[in-house]
């Protein structure tokens, strides 16, 4: 494990030793959990990002599904004969 050194504003030092007390918890363990999904949020950003510049590209290359077709797969929904996502052609 890894060693790293923080400067943390005093308000928030308070209130993390205010937290970990309540949740008989260590400051440490706190941070690291803040950490760890500060950094997961970050990872799903970037995939977002990297979807919607994917997708951007498949609308500017003219790899579309029409709206029509979207609207009869959504209408499909809940009904015995519900039907696959649409495809967008290639």
């Amino acid at each position: 494990m890894g060693i790293t050194s923080v400067r943390i504003q005093d308000e928030i030092s308070k209130q993390l030793e205010t937290l970990a007390a309540s949740q008989h918890r260590t400051k440490s363990s706190i941070i690291n959990q803040a950490i760890k999904e500060f950094l997961e949020h970050q990872k799903q950003e970037q995939q977002r990002w990297n979807e919607t510049l994917d997708a951007l590209e498949s609308v500017r290359t003219g790899h579309i599904t029409s709206g029509e077709h979207v609207h009869h797969w959504l209408e499909s929904w809940g009904s015995e004969q519900e039907l696959a996502a649409p495809k967008t052609p290639k």
